[in-house]
């Protein structure tokens, strides 16, 4: 029986998972991860692909450790938490081609890539996918130039260690790059925020007209076309058998 796992390189814990396929055997499951721990530990912050190979008759079991996914090896050469979510837009890094190579070594044994330039722009493609510049240039871009023999020198002698010089100089490149990108990210916000703001202001505009009009026609006079409605009061309503009231002169000389 094989069980296949991508756990974090050095430190898998108990989980149902396992502990369902190897508790019903009999395997000792604090050992397989004891084991398995000591065998990636080299992989720590990585995840780490891992096949346990079970004797369900002995109770024996083989661990099989594989190469972390290229972008994991990427990411953990370059400190990166993580790749880009916008790769047109927004990068993450910058590495060094020795840092391509580096990651290539590691990789073409578990790559079908025989030839090891073409793992090397294999990685190229990962950094790409990653929004990651090699060399300050874009990693497509790159992957035609080394196809054309640039590099050819690092790549035939499988050179994966960066100067200091060199570190610095695409460190410095690519701080330019984030100081463009927050400039952009932070006008595209306050943008956004001012859109936003125009939006309500023009909301409340047609809402106070409203309340106008409502209040203006709530105390306003009846207009030429309109009826008044008159209640009589008590002066106005005669008695039964009243007579009617004496006007003018009549009245004053009685």
């Amino acid at each position: 029986m094989i069980i296949k796992l991508l756990i974090e390189g050095g430190d898998m814990k108990p989980g149902p998972a396992i502990a369902q396929q190897l508790g019903p055997m009999g395997i000792n499951m604090g050992k397989v991860i004891s084991d398995v721990n000591t065998s990636t530990k080299e992989f720590k912050g990585m995840k780490v692909p891992v096949e346990i190979e079970v004797d369900k008759k002995t109770k024996e079991f083989i661990i099989k450790v594989f190469s972390p996914p290229a972008s994991e090896l990427i990411r953990k050469e370059l400190k990166l938490e993580k790749g880009s979510a916008k790769i047109k837009e927004i990068k993450v890094g910058n590495a060094s081609i020795e840092d391509i190579i580096k990651v290539a070594k590691i990789k073409q044994q578990n790559m079908l890539e025989k030839d090891f330039k073409s793992a090397v722009k294999s990685i190229l493609g990962t950094a790409a996918a990653m929004g990651i510049f090699v060399e300050n240039q874009e990693p497509n871009q790159l992957i035609v130039e080394v196809a054309n023999g640039k590099f050819d020198k690092e790549i035939n002698q499988k050179l994966s260690e960066t100067s200091i010089e060199k570190r610095n100089q695409l460190d410095n490149f690519f701080k330019e790059i984030k100081k463009s990108q927050d400039m952009k990210v932070e006008l595209a916000k306050k943008a956004a925020d001012e859109a936003e703001a125009e939006k309500a202001a023009a909301a409340i505009v047609p809402a106070a007209a409203g309340a106008a009009t409502a209040i203006k026609t709530e105390g306003a006079k009846p207009g030429a076309g309109s009826k008044a409605i008159v209640v009589p009061t008590a002066k106005t309503v005669a008695k039964p058998g009243a007579k009617p009231a004496a006007k003018g002169k009549e009245a004053k000389k009685k």
